[in-house]
């Protein structure tokens, strides 16, 4: 059983910075690849990026958050974090990671091809980005 929690939302102003955490709690988070979603008030929740499982080798983002957002991954504090520059209004939303042990499920989540029941979820941060 893999509980996360995720921290690090908050207010900003439009081109600060944030980095989000998703620690999780259990033995290891080693084998779960690992994504971050987010829900806007009246929008659908979409994909933004994620890692997979072990050394994090492989990850994706969503073009909105291309070259501005950063995943990266800590299994000896089974914390995955999402480093976000350049932050823009349009990124206010709920952030929302979650972790499933199939890196194709997780991917293709994120990237909308398919949705899949990914098996563990977190219970949301908010970001905020006002002036």
């Amino acid at each position: 059983q893999v509980q996360l929690v995720e921290s690090g939302g908050g207010l900003v102003q439009p081109g600060g910075s944030l980095r989000l955490s998703c620690a999780a709690s259990g033995p290891t988070l080693d084998y779960y690849a690992v994504a971050w979603f987010r829900q806007a008030p009246g929008k659908e929740r979409e994909g933004v990026s994620c890692i997979s499982s072990g050394d994090g080798s492989s990850t994706y983002y969503a073009d909105s958050v291309k070259g501005r957002f950063t995943i990266s991954r800590d299994n000896a504090k089974k914390t995955v974090y999402l480093q976000m520059n350049s932050l823009k209004p349009e990124d206010t939303a709920v952030y929302y990671c979650a972790a499933d042990p199939r890196w194709a499920s997780i991917l293709e989540s994120v990237a909308g091809i398919e949705q899949y029941n990914l098996d563990y979820w977190g219970q949301g941060t908010q970001v905020t980005v006002s002036s």
